[in-house]
This record gives C-alpha cells, structure tokens and sequence, in this order.
C-alpha cells in the first residue's frame, strides 16, 4: 500500500499502520489506511503538537519505507549504503583471512591493488603470516560511481620476473565492474604459477568471481579509510 503526504513522503506500508506509527515515534492516527495526515488534538511523544508536516530523508523505520524526493534544485537523495567500520573491517578481515587458510591455499605473495587493497592485504598478510607484498596501483574510480574509460596502472608497476613458481593472492577492497582485478588477472597470467583473489566486498555485476569474498552487496560501500575528505587536497588527485 503507497500513501503520499504533500507530495515530498511515501510510505509502503507491509503491516498495520498502527505499528509504524509507533515505531516511528508518531501519534496513533498520524497513519491510517485512508491516508497520512496530522491531527492536531494529538501530540506526540515529546508532548508538543506538530505545526507542519516532518520532513524526512530516505530511511527505513520499522519495514516502512520512507522516500523523499528532492524539493531544490542541486539537492540529492542519499542511497542506501553499505558501512563498513574500522571495528567491522577487523571482523571482516579476520574472517576473510579464515576463509583463505581453510581452502588450503597457501600464497608465497600478496598483491594489493592501491589504494582500497592496501589496509585489507595488511591485514591479511599479517593473518595469513605472509610477509611477502607487492602492491600495483590501478587507477579507475575518480569519484562516487564515477569512473574513467577503463582502468589503468600507475607506475612504478612491480616486476613478476623472479615470482614464476609463485603462488599470488590478489587482494581488493571490492569487486565492483570488476574491470580492475580482470586487468590484475591479465597482467598476471603467464607470470606466476597461480593466483586467487580475496576482496571484502563483491558486487553482483562483476566481472570477475573471484575466489574469497566476505560479503555480497549491491550498494555502495563506505569505507573507514575513505569516507572523509583528504586532510590534504591536490588538484591533480582525482578521488573516489
């Protein structure tokens, strides 16, 4: 059931709408099946009576899903996200890194891909009692879902000449379009005597499969390490 207030808030409604009211923090009557409104003989929990309806951004209360459209030129709708904490990247790391043990594969090298793979391969290195690491850096993103043509590496790009026999694990923050780890692969292929990939996040639209994964999303994923704005700008850095 879609109920439209003023045309800025939409709730789809999956149960009673009783219980969203309350778990919303609303009066009772605030929602009913006939349609959203105010009364103004009703207050709310904090005692006061609302002058004007509450303006909310996208958010999800209790299954209702609540959906505001822009109401200015230039103002954007936030998408939902995935999150992914310092405290949470521990978890995942550790988990990612059981994962690797528990198949049995045993990499001589681990190759981080610059610079969402740095902190990941760091700490599967360390778990994984790898002490051998080698980084390519592989630029593509320059911004949210903003990306170049196609992914290019950065110099200096590391030598495979002396690591034919060894067995690599090639290691990402996330598997998007995952045109970055299939240009990895490539470059790989015929140098070393074999590779696997381990990313803490793999989108369902990627290229790639790759071999350990600590969780599927189809979202946007913040990461501790790059959810704030640099300390530092330089104009000829362009960021994700």
């Amino acid at each position: 059931m879609l109920i439209r207030f003023q045309g800025a808030l939409t709730f789809q409604l999956s149960a009673p709408p009783q219980a969203y009211a309350v778990l919303c923090g609303l009066p009772i009557g605030w929602i009913s099946r006939g349609g959203l409104g105010r009364d103004p003989a009703v207050t709310s929990r904090s005692g006061t009576t609302p002058s004007r309806p509450v303006r909310l951004g996208v958010a999800l209360c209790g299954g209702a899903r609540l959906n505001r459209t822009p109401e200015r030129e230039g103002e954007t709708m936030v998408a939902a996200r995935e999150i992914l904490t310092w405290e949470l990247f521990g978890t995942a790391s550790r988990e990612l890194a059981t994962m690797v043990a528990e198949s049995g594969y045993e990499p001589d090298i681990i190759l981080a891909i610059a610079r969402g793979g740095l902190l990941p391969a760091g700490a599967l290195g360390y778990a994984l009692s790898v002490k051998n690491t080698y980084t390519l850096n592989v630029e593509f993103y320059t911004g949210i879902d903003e990306r170049l043509p196609m992914p290019i590496m950065l110099p200096p790009v590391p030598s495979l000449v002396d690591v034919s026999g060894a067995r690599i694990l090639v290691v990402d923050d996330v598997a998007d379009t995952g045109r970055t780890l299939k240009l990895v692969n490539e470059f790989c292929e015929g140098k070393v005597a074999d590779s696997k990939i381990a990313v803490l996040y793999e989108k369902p639209h990627s290229e790639v499969k790759c071999d350990f994964v600590w969780r599927y999303t189809d979202k946007w994923v913040n990461f501790p390490w790059s959810d704030k704005d640099p300390v530092v700008t330089r104009m000829h850095v362009r960021d994700a």
